[in-house]
């Protein structure tokens, strides 16, 4: 990822309190630029430590296998992308969230990336955890804010809220990741009309 799109929160690493953060940073950037050359099972850690201007060592210290290296930069990346705040009414809210979605799936290493770790997930269950705990969490932002718009009169109670869930994010994701296109403004406006209408009358 890029400078300002890894943030590492709560570090989890081994010996953390010892360990440099710009040097964590680094690898985790290194092995996304790495992942989008070869794939996740390509993946060299003597490649990734050599990108980072490290020695192997120095991700052994932090994580045991790849597979944990690949969880923890998931999540702390991820995770520190997809943060957006109450902004008062269901319309601004689903923009918003459309607008964070679209700048994480606009991002050059996450575009290419993303589909190697939903297909990863499921042919050998490595990533199963990470991917997981991120897509909890980018739902219950979903669901806090359908819970506004419910306490707002925006939306009634008793939806289906496990549809809606999939509903906020999906046409975007299929347009810029399993279509390969960009999205104006304006066709994000459209875009959550659109959501805005189907969660009506869910």
């Amino acid at each position: 990822m890029e400078r300002n799109s890894f943030n590492p929160k709560n570090n989890n690493v081994r010996g953390a309190a010892l360990l440099r953060e710009d040097l964590t940073h680094r690898l985790c950037h290194a092995l996304f630029e790495e992942w989008v050359l070869v794939g996740y099972e390509g993946i060299s850690l003597s490649n990734v430590a050599s990108r980072a201007g490290a020695g192997k060592a120095a991700i052994y210290r932090r994580w045991p296998a790849k597979k944990e290296f690949a969880c923890f930069a998931i999540e702390h990346a991820g995770i520190d992308l997809t943060e957006f705040k109450n902004l008062g009414s269901l319309e601004a809210d689903v923009m918003a969230y459309l607008k964070q979605t679209r700048r994480v799936l606009s991002h050059r290493l996450i575009r290419v990336i993303l589909p190697d770790i939903n297909a990863e997930r499921l042919r050998s269950g490595d990533l199963e955890l990470a991917v997981e705990n991120l897509v909890e969490f980018r739902r219950n932002q979903g669901r806090a804010l359908i819970e506004r718009a419910i306490k707002r009169n925006e939306l009634r109670e008793g939806l289906n809220f496990e549809l809606a869930l999939d509903i906020i994010p999906s046409s975007l994701y299929w347009r810029m990741i399993v279509l390969g296109k960009s999205i104006s403004r304006e066709e994000l406006k459209t875009q959550a009309k659109a959501i805005i209408a189907a969660l009506k009358v869910l």
